[in-house]
């Protein structure tokens, strides 16, 4: 935890904030603070400043909170991503890295390989995503939530949808299979899609790209979508 995320309903007073939970075990156990003690927060949707622990006691920390002088949170990736729902087990770590590497814009689709019983997963809950998003902001040191979407219904959101979605962007569809290799150090905003563990299927390909997506590999090798995920919007946007 870089940073600690403080939310609204954290507020005793104007300046003053009690943490229980995750956050006050990260602090009193990680960061073993002590009474007097400086430590970064930002505030949700908000800037970056600092606090001083106050008091601490059994699974409870008071902070004294500043943002004066603030800091702006980093930039937002410019990259709206379109992802095929993947593996309940992989879906926590992937809506994490997105967060980290500063996606603020997420859609979780359907296709032909993407197994139907992942969308009964509990890890779809607006308060599990929540909390995996509120892990990548902390390891980020970010304050800006992404938004994340469900749609279980492929071709309607690809025809009647994507197209507003990506409208003013460059429109790109991770494809192994293709001839291009993925755009380096783009100056445009994108709108990436990355299909499930094996790929969309031709149809699904074929219907992206008569929505204007072109489609881009990595090279030769095959990767995991948690692994080729952060490899495209480190490729696509490195950071400054």
């Amino acid at each position: 935890m870089n940073l600690i995320l403080l939310h609204p309903e954290d507020f005793i007073e104007p300046n003053r904030a009690r943490l229980t939970g995750r956050r006050a075990e990260h602090i009193l156990k990680v960061h073993r603070a002590a009474e007097g003690e400086q430590l970064r927060v930002g505030l949700l949707g908000g800037d970056i400043g600092s606090a001083i622990v106050l008091g601490l006691g059994n699974q409870q920390v008071d902070l004294e909170v500043s943002v004066t002088p603030a800091d702006p949170p980093p930039p937002p990736l410019p990259v709206k991503l379109v992802l095929a729902l993947p593996r309940p087990k992989m879906l926590n770590r992937i809506v994490q890295h997105a967060t980290a590497m500063g996606v603020k814009e997420i859609y979780l689709i359907n296709a032909y390989r993407v197994e139907k019983s992942y969308w009964q997963t509990p890890w779809l809950e607006a308060e599990k995503l929540r909390e995996q998003c509120l892990l990548g902001l902390e390891q980020a040191v970010d304050t800006a939530m992404p938004r994340i979407e469900l749609r279980k219904r492929f071709k309607p959101f690809v025809e009647d949808e994507l197209p507003a979605i990506s409208a003013g962007t460059q429109a790109l569809v991770a494809h192994p299979v293709s001839a291009a290799p993925c755009p380096v150090d783009t100056d445009q905003p994108v709108t990436l899609a990355v299909g499930p563990e094996g790929g969309f299927i031709p149809y699904e390909v074929q219907k992206l790209q008569e929505q204007g997506f072109a489609a881009v590999h990595l090279g030769p090798r095959i990767l995991k979508v948690e692994t080729a995920l952060p490899v495209l919007l480190s490729r696509l946007h490195p950071a400054r």
